[in-house]
């Protein structure tokens, strides 16, 4: 039954991908919002869905090691498995938007996390200031894109409006339809997952940091290929920065701000440097070029799988 989980929830995965970038780029056109932004927002938001319902189940049941090993774990999935993968198959370009605001947001986000687990703890007022971030964040940015959008070129204006006219109720239904078919396909996938590894026997914070932050990075790895794969790379990228972001000003937010979530010491020691490592690390990438190149991706894929290894041994 759990191999039957498994090869559905990769199927409803990669089905829920398509419709999630599909509604996305229609909300763009249709309210003047740049690609970038909706990848950093809506398209993030949706693929982080499995990972906040995860966290939050698991803190309440009494599980801190996956709900805190689900989201470094997912952090780190992203930028070096599914970014790996991605540039790998494809170019993935880079807005200078991507390098000035989101990856800076990212990298701030990040060394917060790192502070605040550092007592081994992140309690309630610490998730209220990431929840107040990430609200924050997300409307200053559709705000600025917004006036910018609205600011273009004459020409460009008129190419935004013949192409905006989708029903904003057929729009909604797309982005709805896309992340619950995340959220649930996601859930399959983790479920059978996890009754795999309890099987052969492995900690949960093993299963938290791989297994099930693999699980809850699938969206991520299939938004990101759909996006790239439609010429729509800035959605990409900002799917995966942004996702980044919100698993840790959003769902540690809200997590906290539920319950207190007891940190391992191994996770301070070990998982939370190969996190800011790697997320360091993909800054110069997007430098150059102001693209992620085929051999930039298959560093990253090496350094995801250096990290398995170490892991696991």
């Amino acid at each position: 039954m759990e191999y039957l989980l498994l090869i559905g929830g990769f199927v409803v995965l990669l089905i829920s991908g398509e419709i999630l970038v599909r509604g996305a780029t229609s909300l763009a056109l249709r309210f003047n919002i740049s690609t970038l932004v909706v990848g950093v927002t809506v398209v993030s938001f949706g693929t982080s869905a499995p990972e906040l319902v995860i966290s939050l189940q698991a803190a309440l049941n009494g599980h801190p090691d996956i709900s805190i090993g689900n989201i470094v774990g997912s952090n780190i999935a992203n930028l070096a498995l599914v970014l790996g993968i991605t540039a790998t198959i494809f170019h993935v370009n880079v807005s200078k938007n991507s390098i000035r605001i989101d990856w800076p947001v990212m990298m701030i986000a990040s060394l917060a996390f790192w502070y605040f687990m550092s007592d081994l703890v992140i309690v309630q007022w610490e998730g209220l200031v990431f929840t107040i971030a990430i609200i924050a964040f997300v409307t200053w940015l559709i705000r600025k894109s917004r006036k910018e959008e609205i600011e273009r070129a004459s020409d460009q204006k008129v190419f935004i409006e013949q192409q905006s006219h989708s029903p904003v109720l057929k729009i909604a239904a797309f982005i709805i339809l896309g992340c619950a078919g995340l959220a649930v396909g996601a859930k399959w996938l983790v479920d059978g997952a996890i009754v795999i590894a309890e099987n052969i026997g492995i900690s949960e914070r093993i299963i938290g940091l791989t297994i099930i932050a693999f699980g809850t990075s699938v969206p991520e790895l299939t938004t990101s290929l759909v996006a790239t794969f439609k010429k729509q790379s800035d959605i990409s990228i900002g799917n995966l920065v942004g996702s980044n972001i919100f698993n840790i000003l959003g769902i540690i937010g809200i997590t906290a701000l539920v319950t207190d979530i007891p940190v391992l010491q191994a996770t301070l020691d070990f998982d939370i440097f190969w996190m800011l490592g790697i997320s360091l690390l993909v800054l110069p990438f997007m430098i150059s070029r102001y693209k992620v190149q085929r051999i930039e991706g298959i560093i990253l894929l090496a350094l995801y799988f250096a990290y398995i290894a170490f892991l696991t041994m």
